[in-house]
């Protein structure tokens, strides 16, 4: 099921679609279908060019960061416990002992500041890895980077054994309510937190949502129309992100 998903996943993203849709147009065209096939390859083009652009792309991402604009931290209140999620920290392979920090590492730096400004006296760190690839999780590599940001590791509770959102709420829940913790500050990137508030507050959690790792920027007019790699990228996440929250994942 997991790898099933991620097929899906890259099916629907923008390149996968256009990609999917190109290679029809070939087939097509190899056939009596040859005007059918000239318009499925424009569709296809235009598909990819229209989510390559800034403009689109942002606006597409802002209908998800929107709801969880940034927040300073002397506005958040006390709570039992912050729970930072994986997605910003790859765990390094076999031989390796050195985690990569991925753009979603604010995350980890974000849920420091607020340990440090005393929001919670615990920390937990979510986030699991294939072990036939990794040297160990993403929680224990989150860790590592956290205690480099001066978090003792005797604060740190870590979950390793989540593959997706829904994993982290509800391997997270179960770890907290052993220790009678229900209130917690929830740390990830706004792009991901409509879908991960979802799915802890179906796990019975009260959460306050601490969103970081905004990535809509205010570009000049004329760059907006410019097709752009990174705007391309952050429309398949974003169409990811949409998905994952409608299907429960």
């Amino acid at each position: 099921m997991y790898i099933l998903s991620k097929f899906v996943i890259a099916l629907i993203s923008p390149l996968g679609a256009s990609l999917f849709l190109g290679a029809v147009a070939v087939l097509l065209a190899l056939s009596k279908w040859r005007r059918f096939s000239l318009l499925l390859g424009l569709l296809a083009l235009g598909w990819l060019w229209v989510w390559s652009l800034p403009v689109a792309s942002d606006r597409l991402r802002a209908t998800l960061e929107g709801q969880f604009p940034p927040v300073t931290i002397s506005a958040l209140p006390q709570v039992d416990a912050i729970v930072v999620l994986g997605g910003g920290v790859t765990p390094p392979s076999m031989g390796s002992d050195m985690p990569n920090l991925e753009g979603g590492a604010d995350r980890v730096w974000f849920g420091a500041r607020l340990f440090h400004a005393g929001k919670a006296p615990l920390v937990v760190l979510s986030g699991g890895s294939d072990p036939e690839y990794s040297a160990f999780s993403e929680a224990e590599s989150m860790a590592l980077f956290m205690g480099a940001l001066g978090v003792e590791r005797d604060v740190l509770l870590l979950e390793s054994a989540s593959r997706n959102t829904s994993q982290n709420a509800v391997f997270t829940a179960a770890l907290l309510a052993e220790r009678g913790v229900n209130q917690i500050l929830l740390v990830t990137s706004a792009l991901h937190m409509p879908r991960a508030l979802a799915r802890f507050e179906e796990a019975g959690m009260k959460v306050i949502p601490a969103s970081t790792d905004h990535e809509v920027l205010h570009r000049p007019g004329w760059q907006r129309w410019l097709p752009d790699t990174a705007a391309l990228d952050g429309s398949a996440r974003a169409m990811k992100e949409w998905v994952g929250f409608w299907v429960g994942r």
